[in-house]
This record gives C-alpha cells, structure tokens and sequence, in this order.
C-alpha cells in the first residue's frame, strides 16, 4: 500500500480507509472498464466512528489501514449507510474486534444484516435503530442521518457531519473509478462522465426519488462543503455540482440525439442501421450508432439518458429477436427509462418475428412506439435503403421536437 494512502486524512481527524479495486470490470453485469473502489472513512474523536465497511475480499486491507491509526478495538461506533454486500459483507471481520462496538442503522438495515450475517455473528452485535433526524454525538462533532430508501435499496441511509459539512452520501452521486487520488478534482477531466454512466445504470430508476430527497436535503437546511460517497472519490471542490447533475438526470433533461442500437447476422440489418444514421445526420441532429456485441451495454444506457429517440435493429432468428437485442432489452427495461420514443427495424429470410418481439417488449415498457417497424427481406435493396434514410429523417425531427419539448426552461 502506498504511504499517502495509508493514512489519507481527507478532513481533520477524518480518514478515508477503504480500498481501491483496480481490477473491477463487471458491477452485476455493470460494465466498469475503469475500475472501482470501496469507500469506508474513520472519524478520530471522542467516540471512534467508522463509517460504512467494504466489500470482504479487501477487509483485511481496510483494518490494516485503520490499525495505522488506532487499534480497531477501540471502534466506538459503526454506521452501515447500506446493507449490499460491496458496503457491508467486510462488516463481520470488523466486528469480531471491535466487539463493544454500537452498530448505526436503519430498520430495513438491521433485518438485511441479520438476513446477510446470521452466521458471521452478527446476534452478538449491538445495534442501533436510526430515522431522518437522529443525531449521535461523537465528541466535538454531531452526526445526523437522513433515510433515502430506494436510493437504492430499502434500508439505504446517508450520514450528515454537521460541523464539517461532509455528507457520507453512500451509493448516490458515486462512480464506479479506481484511482490513486481520493478527490474528484484531482481525477484529470473530473469524474462527472463516470458519474453519469453509474447514474443511468443503478439509479436511474429512481429519478422521482432523487426528487424528493432534494426536497429534503432543502428542507433541513442543509449545506456541504464535501460529498464523500462510498464508490469512486470524493466531491470537494463545489460539491453542488453532483447534486444539480442528479436533478438534471432525474428531471429526464435531454438533448437532441438519436440512439441506433442493433446486431446483424450477415450485415443486412447494419446496412439499414447505417442508413438510418445517415438520414438522421441529413436531419440535423447527432447519431450514435452501438452494435451490441461491441460494445459496454452500460454505456448505451448512458446515452439512453440523454436521448429522447431510439431506434432498435435486429436479424431474424429462429422466428424472434437475436439473443443479444433481448438480452439489452431485458437489460434496460430493469433501468425504467422514461419519456423515450421509439422505431424498430431489422432483417428476414423466410420468415419474420424480431420486430414483432421487440416492439411488444418495449411497448411493455412503455416505450412510444412511433411508427411500425421497418423490415427488410434477406438484405435491403434501393427502395429498402430510401425508407431507412427518410425514416432516420423523421427520428431527427422527432429529436429536435422532444428536446424542445423535454427539457426544463432556463
């Protein structure tokens, strides 16, 4: 471990000791090509405070990081923000020496802990039951902790520091970034787009909840001076920006852009890909073009996000979609992306079925299906091509009206 890391003091008295997981490339079917980390923080006053744990297989590094600064035995206090396992599952190696410890949660915290941990101890462990409002004082320092049920799982909760202003924000406004440096404003081009990729993979199903916990955060009156999330590193430098992004994203602002998502066979539905790109490039708006075994499907979502328009291709395959369409299908259905309009094309040899399968899942999903979808036999001559230009001409069109229309005035 690197000396600076050791003992990074992010605040006085305050301590980042988690872990870096340089090699993290899947987050439950997440793509995370840069990495991860697991963010847990030590709080040196008069009641020792160890807020948040890591994932198991890096626990020994997280106590060895903590016994640089003070025997583990003598843990006061343990705040779990979060039950999931990345957060919590390196909690029982913790607590077997920090025995006396008080164990901070939430009612829908302790039954996961006790559902998670029956055989690593957790019987023995002392908790204590927390809502929006409580407050635990540590010393010189008071802590307030606010619920955000479903942001993202039922028990989730953050802890405010009052006096130094530091929200302990857990699984919001993190990313998904192994770095040597713990600050975003030292992360080379910041982690905004890091952000906003893990934004649209895990919370963006619970944009009116990111709403409402806004509300609340203006509603205590509350301000910060650093967010220190429990992935990726830590918002200092105009913390607001994360959370006005988050509304933004929740509020399902959107740009003029077309997304074309397929796969092909023998290239005959990525020439009709090809061509309603071009025809929405003609339009005058932005295309991006994904083929799905080429690509990370958390990025598509990513672009999902700002997109008001999509359209989905697919070869025929024993009489329904190609395998890897409804595997993003299913995918993105899970995400629950809202206010999208879409058009479906694809390819046949004998027989049809793939267009017909996805439009019912997306309309299932309540997707806007703008028009019927557009199918080409065995591979797309003149007349097949000119209807892909002009449909991508349309898309184009619809963009332009649904940004116009979408997005919040200024």
């Amino acid at each position: 471990m690197d000396q600076k890391d050791e003992n990074l003091e992010i605040a006085k008295g305050i301590y980042w000791v988690g872990a870096v997981d340089w090699n993290l490339r899947d987050f439950h079917g997440y793509a995370t090509p840069r990495g991860g980390t697991y963010n847990a923080y030590l709080i040196i006053d008069e009641k020792i405070t160890l807020i948040d744990t890591v994932k198991a297989e890096f626990a020994s590094e997280m106590i060895e990081r903590i016994r640089r600064i003070v025997n583990p035995s003598k843990i006061d206090y343990v705040i779990s923000n979060h039950v999931e396992m990345d957060h919590s599952s390196g909690l029982p190696a913790l607590m077997e020496l920090a025995k006396d410890a008080t164990v901070f949660c939430t009612k829908h915290g302790k039954a996961g802990l006790n559902e998670y941990y029956e055989s690593g101890g957790c019987s023995n462990w002392n908790f204590e039951v927390v809502k929006t409002g409580d407050e635990l004082n540590i010393g010189s320092r008071n802590m307030m902790f606010i619920e955000t049920p479903m942001l993202h799982w039922p028990d989730s909760m953050q802890t405010y520091l009052k006096e130094d202003k530091i929200l302990f924000s857990n699984d919001a406004f993190g990313q998904h970034l192994a770095t040597s440096t713990r600050f975003e404003d030292e992360v080379e081009g910041g982690a905004m787009e890091d952000a906003a990729i893990y934004y649209a993979n895990i919370l963006m199903p619970f944009g009116s909840k990111v709403i409402k916990y806004a509300e609340k955060v203006t509603e205590l009156g509350l301000e910060f001076d650093m967010i220190a999330p429990s992935h990726g590193v830590i918002w200092r430098e105009d913390p607001s920006r994360i959370i006005d992004a988050y509304l933004k994203w929740a509020q399902k602002e959107v740009v003029p852009k077309v997304l074309i998502i397929y796969d092909t066979m023998w290239n005959s539905t990525e020439i009709m890909a090809k061509e309603i790109l071009e025809g929405v490039r003609e339009g005058g708006v932005e295309a991006r073009l994904f083929h799905l075994r080429k690509n990370d499907w958390s990025m598509m979502v990513k672009e999902l996000m700002y997109s008001p328009v999509i359209a989905i291709g697919s070869p025929t395959m024993h009489g329904t979609m190609f395998y890897t369409v409804s595997g993003f299908l299913t995918y993105m259905r899970g995400l629950r992306p809202k206010d999208k309009s879409a058009v479906v094309f694809g390819s046949y040899g004998w027989g049809g079925g793939a267009v017909k399968g996805i439009e019912e899942i997306l309309e299932k999903a309540r997707f806007d299906i703008v028009e019927p979808g557009l199918q080409a036999k065995y591979r797309p001559y003149e007349d097949d091509l000119r209807a892909c230009r002009e449909l991508g001409i349309r898309l184009a069109e619809l963009a332009l009206k649904k940004s116009s229309y979408l997005r919040p005035a200024r």
